[in-house]
């Protein structure tokens, strides 16, 4: 079913030339600053009975995410698919519909919810005369947009040239002189391809290096991080879930945080303190999101590693959306690809957030449920609501890694007796007359493992040889 938004007839006209006319370059990519207007399609298998969402919310989650770059969507359509044809992906009865829609609307730009192959692209931009983009497309179009710090900038534009460089074919239409010019919604030009392949090619390479670079200084942050006496607790979720809110909570920090898809890209780090007066590091991580494109995920991998160093993962939940269940799979999916997997190691508390949203019948059923064996903390970051709750988990888990041990300390040990003091880890202490001392140690993972780094002898003789793998 075609959904049109209601555009006056004054306002239709003019904006992108008249319905059927082959669109110039300038209307693409220059004139006035009015939004670009698009058509989302989301092309639907019948047989998907396996699929975790419905095709409304797919419909929901695509018009979103074309919001997030304020494009300015004025119609859409969910296609119900037998199968999809190889050439154009729909059949021609539905081209020539969805054609006279597009011109109906004047619209310049049509969003494909799904994987087009660049055939299909081409195909679909010959036979409708405007600019297709598919999810993977549109996704970075919005991590484009939302780069901030240098990484990921980098990270972001060898994504697209990866990209880019597959959509390169030798039998470009008309249209793709019209998808030059800079920026992400732009494009090769019709002449000298594999010139443009090899720049392209040429490009990446030299992105590779700068990143190297870039990450060579992000694993020196990493050891400075192991080295400071704090625990790191990492904050992942889906798109939209509610991080950064939270975040902001917690820090009483002003990190951009918005209801948006994708408003967090670059990673955001914190000293936070603890009602109980524990400190620990808190990081802010890039949204996750269904299919996400597997050359996005390795471009980003280094930025998503930040969770590995992490001692407590936070799984923030968009607990009042109507596929919940979904999202949180498909985290578990992308943290998977990090060998993170949920029960086995590291402790990962489900954040069901925006109670704030739920009836309290509903509260407290969540409350209630038995069948979860993972920690769940209910909890709104809007309102405050069950903070005290999140915060008594952290501690109880933190506290839970802590190991003691109990053995002598050597006279001549007396600097790393002094280090341990300094860290707080020394739960007792009794001084011998021989001037050796027997102590009572409390150590987490984290001050453990710098325990071993500067006092490797003394290390070796105190701490058990079943904690010598301590995760850093």
């Amino acid at each position: 079913m075609t959904q049109q938004r209601n555009i006056p007839p004054s306002e239709q006209k003019g904006r992108a030339g008249t319905p059927g006319k082959e669109k110039g370059p300038s209307e693409f990519q220059t004139g006035p600053k009015e939004p670009t207007r698009a058509f989302v399609v989301v092309p639907w298998i019948k047989s998907r009975t396996e699929a975790r969402r419905k095709p409304e919310s797919r419909l929901a989650e695509a018009v979103g995410l074309a919001a997030a770059i304020d494009l300015d969507v004025v119609g859409d359509e969910i296609v119900m698919l037998t199968a999809p044809r190889p050439a154009t992906l729909l059949g021609t009865g539905k081209l020539d519909e969805i054609k006279t829609v597009l011109e109906a609307l004047n619209v310049e730009l049509v969003i494909v919810d799904g994987t087009l192959t660049p055939g299909q692209q081409r195909n679909l931009e010959k036979e409708w005369k405007v600019k297709v983009l598919d999810r993977t497309g549109l996704i970075l179009e919005i991590f484009g947009a939302r780069a901030a710090t240098r990484e990921g900038a980098l990270q972001v534009e060898l994504a697209h040239l990866t990209y880019q460089k597959s959509r390169l074919v030798r039998s470009w239409t008309h249209l793709e002189r019209q998808r030059g010019g800079t920026g992400f919604l732009g494009g090769p030009g019709e002449t000298q391809i594999e010139a443009d392949r090899r720049a392209i090619q040429d490009k990446i390479n030299r992105l590779e290096k700068q990143l190297d670079k870039v990450k060579r200084t992000r694993e020196l942050h990493r050891k400075g991080r192991r080295e400071a006496p704090y625990p790191v607790v990492a904050l992942v979720g889906y798109t939209n879930a509610g991080k950064s809110t939270l975040f902001n909570r917690v820090t009483h920090s002003e990190v951009f945080a918005q209801d948006l898809l994708f408003a967090t890209l670059d990673p955001t780090m914190r000293l936070v303190e603890l009602p109980s007066g524990r400190k620990v590091v808190l990081s802010d991580t890039v949204g996750f999101i269904s299919d996400l494109p597997t050359h996005l995920v390795a471009a980003f991998r280094a930025t998503l590693e930040e969770v590995l160093e992490a001692q407590i993962i936070l799984h923030v939940r968009d607990i009042a959306h109507e596929e919940t269940d979904a999202q949180r799979a498909d985290v578990l999916d992308v943290l998977k690809t990090l060998g993170i997997e949920e029960g086995k190691g590291l402790p990962i508390v489900e954040v069901l957030n925006k109670a704030d949203l739920l009836d309290e019948p509903h509260r407290e059923a969540l409350r209630n449920r038995t069948d979860r064996t993972e920690e769940v903390v209910l909890l709104s970051a809007l309102t405050g609501e069950g903070m005290e709750t999140l915060y008594t988990t952290l501690d109880r888990l933190l506290a839970e890694q802590t190991i003691t041990v109990r053995g002598e300390i050597r006279a001549e040990e007396s600097e790393a007796l002094a280090w341990l003091h300094q860290q707080g880890s020394v739960a007792s202490q009794e001084f011998g007359e021989d001037g050796h001392s027997l102590v009572e140690l409390k150590l987490d993972d984290v001050t453990a493992g710098r325990f071993r780094k500067h006092f490797p002898k003394t290390a070796a003789r105190l701490l058990p040889e079943e904690e010598s793998e301590l995760q850093l």
